[in-house]
């Protein structure tokens, strides 16, 4: 089987290292995000690739300290009867953001490019169609002062099945796993020309591709995430000044008995 390069052969970064810049990083995505507010930006963030290329952990540690009122996810479902009937990039047009505004597309309109072309959900036409389309409706985006970024993870047939056989076990894990990511191990070669030609269509001067290495998922997290950094001209901006008031003197409240109130069992308890 053909391979996708990886980076399993660097060394492994220790947990101290990887957690400590983790946390730098994601102090720097807070002031991102302070400046994406401040200054009424839109910022679209598409994490395509793979599946199992740990595009999901990458985006929870991209949002763990973010405002959930700057930052969305989204992860669309199928779409309905009435959406098939839509032009292809309608349904995605309404989850794009305001002023002050950051969204991660948890996959997004490529889908048209890579499981929907593979397991003809699509017609040869309508993906036709998508490849021509997708640049111009991408331009107009940055055209009309959208930070666009585009990520592709990337991850080894022998990775992914490692992946994929973790998650078999791990009852945590298990809804992660489908009958359509099965299917992906049979098809690695199908989806590697589906994402070639997407790539020649849609890796665009004003939108281009960034390829992120992720046979290591520490790495990945990094390398994605200070890149992307690295692309926004953000800056820090100054919090409001505030100070805790004081506390007002007591006048009299008292708590009801607790008997009177439903309080959850104290399981931990039981641990000791």
């Amino acid at each position: 089987m053909a391979k996708e390069r990886g980076d399993k052969d660097r060394a492994k970064l220790s947990r101290a290292v990887y957690e400590r810049e983790l946390y730098r990083l994601q102090t720097e995505l807070v002031a991102l995000q302070e400046w994406v507010r401040h200054e009424g930006a839109r910022l679209v963030v598409v994490f395509e690739g793979r599946d199992a290329a740990g595009k999901g952990s990458a985006i929870k540690r991209v949002t763990q300290y973010l405002n959930p009122r700057v930052a969305r996810i989204v992860a669309l479902p199928r779409p309905t009867e009435r959406e098939r009937t839509q032009w292809y990039f309608q349904r995605y047009t309404g989850h794009l953001p305001a002023a002050g505004e950051i969204v991660l597309f948890d996959r997004s309109w490529y889908n048209r490019a890579g499981v929907e072309r593979v397991m003809g959900f699509c017609t040869p036409a309508e993906h036709q169609r998508f490849l021509r389309q997708c640049p111009v409706f991408e331009r107009m985006l940055v055209e009309d002062g959208i930070l666009l970024r585009k990520y592709w993870f990337s991850v080894s047939d022998e990775v992914q099945e490692q992946r994929f056989r973790r998650r078999l076990k791990d009852p945590t894990r298990r809804w992660k796993l489908s009958a359509m990511d099965l299917e992906s191990l049979t098809r690695w070669e199908e989806y590697s020309r589906a994402k070639d030609e997407m790539f020649v269509h849609t890796d665009i001067a004003e939108a281009p591709w960034y390829v992120v290495e992720s046979d290591d998922k520490h790495r990945a997290r990094l390398n994605m995430i200070a890149h992307l950094l690295s692309t926004v001209p953000y800056h820090h901006v100054s919090p409001p000044e505030l100070d805790l008031p004081p506390r007002p003197p007591n006048t009299g409240y008292q708590r009801p008995p607790r008997d009177l109130q439903h309080y959850v069992p104290d399981h931990a308890a039981g641990l000791e």
